[in-house]
């Protein structure tokens, strides 16, 4: 292919090759009709395709398709297959549509709970985002289809999101913000990738050169194409150079002519349009060579789909006294209340939102389960835009003191979570925290159901008899909602992201949303769980954490060697057993610990999961891999990924906070070889034993010797000694040289 490629790009015009790093219109590339070169057409669709209705480019009223739920929820199960099951379904549904690029998934990291795009993201783990991204990748691509990896790269807010500043440095940005871009680009290679709106350090992701043209192509080695998001290109030509191959949507007028004038006039390395213009071909014949013609998609198929998607992703968060599952007697007389039993919030707004092909109601579905079996009650406690009148409040309360069992549908509103604007607040609407107050005051045997796509606060919890978090949960979320109250299915979701007990405990609190153009991120690698470990903040409900209608043990904790070199990979099993009377599935979490680093590390960091299920009494030995860059740190000054020797300790639990089982590795690091120069302080020679060694030596007898017992004194830079008469530049330039000679000496 890439022959024929290259021919068609030198038989093209510079006029031609331009236009193909430009889009014909909102959702279409350009073709070249005259050499056979086709345009394609992309669509949004992280949870389910968005293609708009004729006539309507902004998309806003779109064909039907399936909703499935929002990245946020789907995280929460944990499962990677079935993220790629639902990428596949996905994909048929573009094949039938004629769309050839879907773009999604998002796997910006979690910053901050008030980002009003959280739903669309996974996690606040580049590990989790990344595996759960990757799955997705894979089973959109599996069936022709591409993908666009976004939003590439800190685009963790909406305020601001055109201009704003990330201001991060290199260590956060390596080990928090990419990781998860550079395991979806390595594991599922994506067809294209979408950059970001904002600047980071000050220069606009799409015009960045650093981290398009030095991380993502050369360090990566991406080959697809890399995509501005929608009106995200400030600069064309700086773009172009900056390695950004397609600017979207198409702009009106001369464009193509003033990029074809900065290239005559050399402002524009016409070598940047050719890269560009071939691997736009690249895509373009990819899609074609994949589409798949008269394909048809059986909706009630993937709407069975999405109730199983929604189902595993609910988190169970508190089940006081076994309330759940919802036995014969508590069904007898149920109170059903909230507007969200009867309209459910099922996904999020802007570009995400998807025009469903149905929509379960929890409300139908145990009308329907309990028909000729108990009474239900229902009362609509709160209007749409989340006001409630006092008889509102009464009769919801009236209905749950008559009831057995109440179950009350709140969250967060459809403005509350949409593309565009970020939250003020981690609480729900003071309305809806009264309703569930006054429910659960007058009926013990309370079941709260959370429709949300991030953290909030729950003033009420200890009240609650029980609370299932059910996320965004797509379309047939009020139907998998009943599955799990009634143990159809038993739940087994974790929570992807910190839900903390007040907005003031988030890391990001002090420094989001910036001012004056720049958010600095301040917590640096201290993002969700990492920075309650480091603070010991206990969160309402932490990473990763969920409950089941069972129980399990974890035994057996076992590593392949008790000692290992940085080239090696580590198997880590360990035995989990359901010890109680119901089926499930256990999401098991491998962290890992550096027990004593020269950097501040997080206390621990999630490497590794597994998603098991077992029968009553059933156990299983579940193996997980850790990699030589699951012990790693990135070392800013020496721009490289950084092993040192030393005990790793191993950690398996249920949860962040919940660890069962640990035990320690020993690291033999050949790359633990650190770099001197004379502007590091006399104390940093100090901590390396070969480096102590020479100083030492050097200084002995000589009046530097007092400065290795002064505290004040080895702070100063080596090369400081010079200034103050003590020694010479040159042999300050001796010494470095001895040391590091010394240092790599084995």
């Amino acid at each position: 292919m890439q022959s024929r490629i290259q021919e068609l790009v030198s038989q093209m015009t510079l006029e031609e090759k331009v236009s193909l790093t430009i889009g014909q219109d909102f959702w279409h590339t350009n073709g070249v009709e005259r050499l056979g070169v086709p345009s394609i057409t992309v669509h949004d669709g992280p949870s389910g395709l968005r293609k708009p209705l004729p006539r309507d480019e902004m998309g806003i009223a779109a064909v039907p398709a399936t909703c499935f739920p929002s990245a946020s929820a789907l995280a929460s199960s944990w499962d990677v297959s079935l993220a790629e099951a639902i990428g596949q379904a996905i994909a048929d549904e573009c094949q039938a549509m004629d769309v050839q690029v879907v773009l999604g998934p998002g796997v910006n990291i979690k910053r901050t709970p008030l980002g009003g795009r959280s739903f669309e993201y996974y996690s606040e783990d580049p590990v989790l985002a990344g595996e759960m991204g990757s799955a997705f990748v894979q089973g959109v691509q599996s069936r022709g289809v591409g993908t666009s990896l976004k939003h590439f790269a800190c685009n963790n807010q909406e305020f601001e999101r055109m201009t704003i500043s990330a201001e991060i440095d290199a260590r956060t940005l390596r080990e928090i913000y990419l990781p998860a871009f550079e395991r979806v680009v390595k594991k599922a290679r994506p067809w294209t990738i979408m950059g970001a709106y904002n600047k980071i350090n000050g220069t606009y992701a799409c015009e960045n050169p650093h981290l398009l043209r030095t991380i993502l192509k050369k360090e990566w080695g991406y080959e697809g194409v890399l995509v501005s998001d929608w009106g995200a290109v400030n600069d064309k030509a700086k773009a172009l150079a900056a390695g950004l191959d397609l600017e979207m949507p198409g702009r009106p007028g001369n464009h193509t002519e003033e990029i074809v004038q900065l290239v005559r006039s050399g402002q524009l390395a016409e070598a940047a349009i050719d890269e560009a213009a071939a691997r736009m071909l690249e895509l373009v014949f990819q899609a074609v060579e994949q589409h798949k013609a008269n394909v048809t998609f059986d909706p009630q198929e993937h709407h069975a789909l999405a109730r199983k998607a929604a189902a595993e992703s609910m988190v169970l968060l508190k089940n006081e006294h076994e309330m759940l599952p919802l036995t014969e007697a508590a069904l007898s007389s149920v109170a059903i209340i909230g507007r969200f039993a009867q309209e459910p919030r099922y996904q999020g707004g802007g570009s995400a939102h998807v025009t469903a092909t149905q929509v379960d109601t929890s409300y139908a579905e145990l009308q329907r389960v309990l028909a000729g079996k108990g009474q239900i009650a229902y009362a609509e406690g709160y209007a749409e835009d989340g006001q409630m009148s006092e008889e509102m409040l009464q009769e919801a309360m009236a209905a749950a003191q008559a009831a057995k069992t109440a179950i009350v549908f709140v969250g967060l509103l459809d403005k509350e979570e949409t593309e565009g604007n970020d939250r003020s607040t981690i609480d729900m609407s003071a309305t809806l925290n009264r309703l569930v107050t006054e429910i659960c005051r007058v009926q013990p045997a309370t079941v709260v159901v959370l429709c949300n796509g991030s953290a909030i606060a729950m003033p009420w919890i200890d009240a609650a008899g029980a609370v299932l978090e059910a996320g965004l949960g797509g379309q047939a979320v009020g139907s998998a909602i009943v599955d799990v109250l009634l143990g159809k299915v038993n739940p087994s979701g974790k929570l992807a992201e910190t839900f903390p007990m007040r907005l003031e405990d988030t890391p990001a609190y002090l420094n989001y949303p910036g001012e004056e153009g720049y958010v600095r991120y301040g917590e640096g690698l201290f993002v969700g769980y990492r920075y309650y470990d480091k603070k010991k903040i206990a969160p309402m409900f932490p990473f990763g954490y969920g409950l089941s209608y069972t129980t399990f043990e974890y035994t057996g904790l076992s590593v392949s060697k008790a000692e290992i070199t940085d080239s090696e990979t580590l198997a880590v099993t360990v035995t989990v057993r359901n010890s109680g009377a119901r089926a499930g599935k256990e999401i098991v979490q491998l962290y890992v610990r550096d027990v004593e680093s020269r950097l501040v590390r997080p206390v621990k960091e999630l490497k590794a999961f597994a998603k098991v299920e077992l029968a009553p009494g059933e156990e299983k030995a579940v193996q997980m891999t850790l990699e030589p860059r699951d012990f790693a740190y990135y070392d800013s000054e020496q721009q490289r990924w950084y092993i040192e020797s030393g005990t790793f300790e191993v950690l398996v639990g249920s949860s962040s906070a919940y660890i069962e089982l640990q035990t320690t590795v020993l690291m033999h690091s050949a790359s633990d070889i650190p770099h001197f120069n004379k502007l590091q302080s006399i104390a940093h020679f100090l901590r390396h034993p070969k480096a102590h060694a020479v100083i030492v030596e050097q200084f002995k007898g000589t009046p530097l010797e007092m400065f290795l017992h002064h505290e004040f004194l080895v702070s100063i830079p080596l090369i400081k000694l010079s200034s103050f008469g003590a020694v010479s530049e040159e042999t300050i330039n001796g010494i470095v040289e001895k040391v590091n000679h010394a240092v790599r000496a084995r």
